[in-house]
């Protein structure tokens, strides 16, 4: 599903380089539950906005799907973004003024669907999280958790090839945390591949894998300890 290879990330600060990602090169398999581990500046969310083809690398190679990502037009990346990639952050982003059914809608209304598919797709998007019976509330009105979900709704609408999440429940209690974990479990196990950024241990032991960085490296990639104990 994706494969980089040595990865470079720099920015430039006044005159001076800062590195973000070092060299980076990993694969993960169609399916796959991955957290990307590592404190803040490890170079974690800048691979997330890489893949998320939020920003471009300083060089090295960027497939998904086997696409070459990197060699996309500017209209083709966000054509990439909107249907082949999901994204779920801590902050829920969510229109304050539309209903829970128009938030989940709004990536369709960018592909061009009309509106009775966008409705049914949107509904079913929120069958999917367990929020039916809100779909006419507005956020104001929503649980944080709840917000969260109507969010994963939105991410899920066009049927992404990938879900990225950036410190899903950064914002929420634990309780809430590990209703959001839990019902990303479940739509791994519906077979979406699922990339979640974290600091959290108690986040990652969810996903099957755990990939750890360190100064924009990666410093370890392996089956999470939690899973290897019970295989």
């Amino acid at each position: 599903m994706v494969t980089v290879s040595d990865l470079t990330k720099t920015y430039v600060v006044g005159q001076t380089a800062v590195p973000a990602l070092r060299g980076v090169s990993l694969a993960i398999d169609s399916g796959e539950f991955v957290a990307v581990m590592g404190s803040s500046g490890s170079g974690k969310s800048t691979l997330m906005n890489l893949l998320g083809c939020l920003d471009a690398p300083s060089s090295g190679t960027y497939h998904l799907a086997g696409q070459d990502v990197l060699r996309l037009s500017s209209n083709k990346l966000a054509a990439v973004r909107n249907t082949s990639i999901g994204f779920v952050f801590q902050q829920f982003n969510l229109l304050a003024r539309a209903t829970a059914l128009e938030n989940v809608e709004l990536p369709m209304v960018y592909a061009g669907l009309r509106r009775r598919e966008r409705r049914r797709r949107a509904r079913e998007a929120l069958a999917q999280v367990g929020l039916s019976e809100r779909e006419h509330h507005r956020p104001s009105q929503l649980s944080g958790g709840q917000q969260q979900r109507v969010a994963i709704a939105r991410a899920l609408v066009n049927q992404p090839l990938l879900l990225l999440a950036d410190e899903p429940t950064g914002a929420l209690d634990s309780v809430t945390s590990e209703e959001i974990m839990a019902a990303l479990v479940r739509l791994n196990e519906g077979g979406l591949t699922v990339v979640v950024v974290t600091h959290d241990p108690e986040v990652a032991r969810y996903a099957r894998r755990v990939i750890h960085f360190k100064d924009g490296r990666v410093v370890s990639d392996d089956l999470n300890q939690a899973m290897r104990a019970a295989a």
